[in-house]
């Protein structure tokens, strides 16, 4: 997993609208990366719509907020739809991005172990280099977590 002080890879990754970004592009600007396992989840909905719902607090803090899952750009337009989420939220399905930040791995549910993203953000600074990162994620108060 990268850590603090890591400079952020230069991958390119298609938003939910079907748009090509790349992080370095964000240079400049402070970035909120976080990473869940799958849209319309119970705990990736609930920390997505915490997110949204602090959307201004955190833009006015000069965070740029991208959210990135392994699921398709039609399931990702489709979550962003339904919440009505004012940030891009990125399709990895490839894993490219995921695997390069290193939030695939070892997960148990139930007494049941399987590979999955681990749940994690990334706290960037404006020279894209990562400040912070948050692995125990609570999910309902996550924004809270990343200004405090």
């Amino acid at each position: 997993m990268l850590k603090v002080g890591d400079n952020i890879p230069n991958i390119n990754v298609t938003t939910h609208k079907g748009e090509t970004i790349n992080l370095a592009n964000f240079k400049g600007k402070k970035v909120i990366l976080f990473f869940y396992p799958r849209a319309n989840t119970p705990g990736c909905t609930a920390q997505s719509c915490n997110l949204n719902d602090n959307y201004s607090k955190l833009t006015s803090q000069g965070y740029e907020v991208i959210g990135v899952s392994p699921d398709t750009v039609d399931k990702q337009n489709k979550f962003a739809d339904k919440f009505g989420f004012k940030y891009n939220l990125l399709a990895d399905d490839s894993r490219e991005l995921i695997d390069a930040y290193g939030v695939w791995g070892k997960k148990k549910f139930r007494g049941n172990e399987y590979e999955g993203v681990l749940r994690t953000t990334f706290i960037i600074d404006e020279n894209g280099v990562i400040e912070r990162v948050i692995d125990k994620v609570n999910t309902k108060g996550h924004s809270d977590q990343i200004l405090d």
